[in-house]
């Protein structure tokens, strides 16, 4: 922690706090609070969602979807105190983070690994490879398992869309200081309420102030979110919101520790093998987005969404080389890892947006909830490099049982290496855009019987340039010999029927397929065929507990096909392979309330997993397990409210997070071990601070200080045999939240 950062944690607790005390005051009550759901305590249902639009684009109940779709709701993020939807994806079954430097740029769903992250129904990015979305601004983190066919460019295990916080009906504002372990510090704050008499315009301004170390040595982070957005309605039926979003981080790059032999090497995981020196990279992203809703009549509607994201990015890193070749940079015998200084910088530009029209209709008994819709996606990201990411520099190596005399490295030695390297990486030009239509019937016949019939139809041109500099990379993408351009276009269907079997109980099945555009061409410049997903379902959906408490028990079998691989026979990473990978497994998730007393949310997946072909030659990986997918994971969180749910007083919880043992790469040359973390919190809830509703609460995340590994790197920067990282020990996070 530096002198200077915790003048800046105490300044934004200053300024928030002073804006909400100068507003007026307003009475407690349950309808006021109630109907706001920013706080657990406060929801009648904090944990239970009836309703998420992202599997349907529309209002059908979860009970009558023919899709698996869990909900993370905003009760849960604050119980569990959690600051990244990193933390609170693990409660959902088949879903695991998957780092590279350090930074959750990726997930893995059902097996397969997506780092395309929606954001209010459209595709977004979090900027680079530190990026992560802060949870403060969330209302809800929506999960689509399998193909989510509306959407187009999406992974087919599934899709992971958050819901930001928008305009309230009544007045709200709260304040929110956290302190922890590793001189964690966050401010987190919230206010939203009506603008002019009548509820024409509400506004909603949230964010937060994070500053802290790690367990990690030299590893430190600050990041600040700023989220106001406004919502216009200017007749009955019509509502408008301009969102602006802005995140500034700084951190470290972290590559975490290596393998040796099966398993990862026996040092402590606060051990750095980068160094003190390394100068901290950035990350700035803005969006600004605009949704409009206007309903025709009672059955129709129009709706419109636009989303602008610019990223910009650099890290520096002391890391291992070759870094691609764990074998050549890593002597497991000797302990010695052979390092260079490596720099990327990127600058990314994303334009989404979309036009649907939804309606209902009742034809000769049958009742259809239609929705038409077309969309458009554009992105460009400058990508380039410097430093030595292929020659060691001998003068850097380091020994991981002893990697103090290789520690400091001089600033002189960083400037050198990346001002003046011969072996400097060419800048590139990543070019997307993409073109969807697609039509979507949900039909009732009589009372119980729910189809779905959907289609899809993509346009995706896909293309890179390579030159010296960005300029000449761009000119070289569109308008010169190297430019690698591809066009593709697909169809994809999907199928769907659910029988409610009785009004607690209902059975469902789906056929869905997806399609998704090659944009990353080989070395020699070939390019790749789309890759193309397929997956079948048969389900169970209940409402128990008087519909308080939904599970979703789900099998599958899901394959991929055209996957891009590293061609293990090369050394050259930009070589590439196509092949084809399965998943199939069970799945549960329940969430809600059992009782007046007792909430939880609680996993459990089965997942099998393998290559099932492998074009290079040899096929060395096929019939392998796929990289850092456990057969078997889990987890189980409660809430126990001693006076009641929404009541003032006590309330505590304990979680348990279960994952087993979990192949390092993809030829399966280690494993990581299975692990059981155990998180536990107490809060006090209602109690009165001048003139505000006083939250405090003590969370407590690994309890028994349970030695684990999180997962490798997907190859996206060093080796998975040289990127393993750990799961952070005890750490505690004391926070004190005032209402208004």
């Amino acid at each position: 922690m530096t002198s200077l950062n915790k003048p800046v944690s105490t300044l934004c607790l200053a300024v928030v706090s002073a804006f909400v005390q100068a507003q007026p005051a307003h009475a407690e009550s349950p309808t006021q609070l109630g109907a706001i759901d920013v706080k657990g305590a406060a929801d009648a249902e904090p944990y239970t969602a009836t309703k998420a639009a992202s599997g349907t684009k529309t209002d059908t109940p979860l009970m009558e979807t023919p899709v698996s779709i869990q909900v993370v709701s905003r009760a849960v993020m604050d119980d569990q105190k959690a600051t990244t939807i990193k933390d609170v994806l693990e409660n959902v079954s088949g879903v695991r983070a998957q780092p590279s430097l350090g930074g959750t740029s990726g997930y893995l769903i059902r097996g397969f690994r997506t780092g395309n992250i929606y954001r209010n129904g459209l595709l977004t990015t979090p900027g680079s490879s530190l990026g992560d979305f802060d949870l403060a601004n969330l209302e809800s983190i929506e999960v689509v398992k399998g193909p989510a066919q509306l959407y187009g460019r999406t992974e087919p295990g599934g899709l992971i869309n958050l819901n930001t916080k928008r305009g309230l009906d009544s007045p709200y504002y709260s304040i929110e200081q956290s302190v922890g372990s590793y001189s964690f510090y966050r401010t987190q704050w919230d206010a939203g309420g009506p603008i002019t008499p009548g509820n024409e315009f509400q506004y909603r301004f949230s964010g937060s102030y994070q500053d802290n170390d790690s367990f990690r040595d030299f590893v430190s982070s600050d990041r600040l979110l700023l989220n106001p957005n406004v919502t216009w309605r200017p007749a009955p039926g019509t509502d408008i919101t301009i969102d602006v979003e802005y995140q500034k981080k700084k951190a470290l790059a972290d590559f975490g520790i290596p393998v040796i032999g099966r398993r990862p090497a026996d040092i402590p995981i606060s051990r750095n093998l980068g160094d003190p020196n390394t100068p901290r990279g950035y990350q700035d992203t803005l969006m600004i987005g605009s949704e409009i809703n206007h309903k025709l009549n009672a059955d129709w509607a129009i709706h419109h969404r636009f989303l602008y994201t610019h990223g910009d990015s650099v890290n520096t890193f002391v890391n291992p080389a070759p870094a691609f070749n764990a074998a050549q940079a890593f002597n497991e015998a000797t302990g010695i890892m052979q390092r260079n200084i490596f720099q990327q910088r990127s600058e990314q530009e994303v334009y989404s947006t979309n036009l649907d029209l939804t309606g209902k209709l009742d034809i000769a008994g049958t009742r259809h909830d239609l929705l038409v819709g077309v969309d458009y996606y554009r992105s460009h990201n400058l990508y380039g490099s410097d430093g030595q990411w292929v020659a060691p520099n001998p003068a850097l190596a380091i020994d991981i049982f002893n990697p103090g005399p290789s520690y400091g490295i001089a600033r002189s030695v960083f400037d050198s290496t990346l001002k003046t390297s011969s072996t400097a990486l060419p800048r590139s030009d990543i070019y997307n855009q993409w073109h969807g239509v697609y039509v979507q019937d949900q039909v009732t016949i009589g009372k119980k019987l729910h189809l779905m019939l959907g289609g899809r139809y993509d346009w995706a041109e896909t293309g890179r340039g390579r030159a010296t500099t960005f300029s000449a990379a761009t000119d070289a993408l569109f308008n010169s010999t190297p430019s690698v351009i591809r066009k593709d276009q697909g169809f994809s269907p999907r199928l769907g029927v659910l029988y409610e079997l009785t009004p607690q109980l209902s059975a469902y099945g789906t056929w869905t397929t997806s399609f998704g555009a090659n944009n990353a061409p080989a070395a020699n410049g070939r390019t790749f065929d789309p890759q193309v997903g397929e997956q079948y379902e048969l389900g169970l959906k209940a409402q128990l507990f008087e519909s308080r408490l939904l599970g979703t028990l789900a099998a599958y079998k899901l394959t991929k096909d055209n996957i891009l691989v590293a061609d293990l026979n090369t050394a050259d990473p930009n070589d590439r392979i196509a092949n084809k990978q399965g998943s199939q497994g069970i799945e549960l998730d329940l969430t809600g309330r059992v009782s007046r007393y007792l909430s939880l949310i609680a996993s459990y997946a089965y997942t099998e997993t393998k290559v099932i072909e492998d074009h290079a030659a040899g096929s060395p990986t096929k019939g392998n397990r796929l990289a850092n997918v456990p057969k078997h994971s889990g987890s189980m969180s409660v809430r126990y409210d001693l006076n009641g749910q929404g009541a003032k007083g006590l309330s505590m919880g304990m979680g348990a997070f279960v994952a087993g043992k979990r192949e390092v790469d993809l030829a399966n040359t280690a494993q990581l071990p299975g692990y059981v973390r155990v998180d536990a919190f107490v809060a006090y809830s209602g109690w009165k601070l001048g003139g505000s509703r006083a939250t405090a609460q003590l969370n407590v995340r690994n309890l028994l200080d349970t030695k684990y590994y999180e997962s490798t790197d997907p190859d996206s920067n060093v080796a998975p045999r040289l990127g393993v990282y750990p799961g952070a020990p005890l750490t505690v996070i004391g926070s004190l939240r005032l209402e208004y």
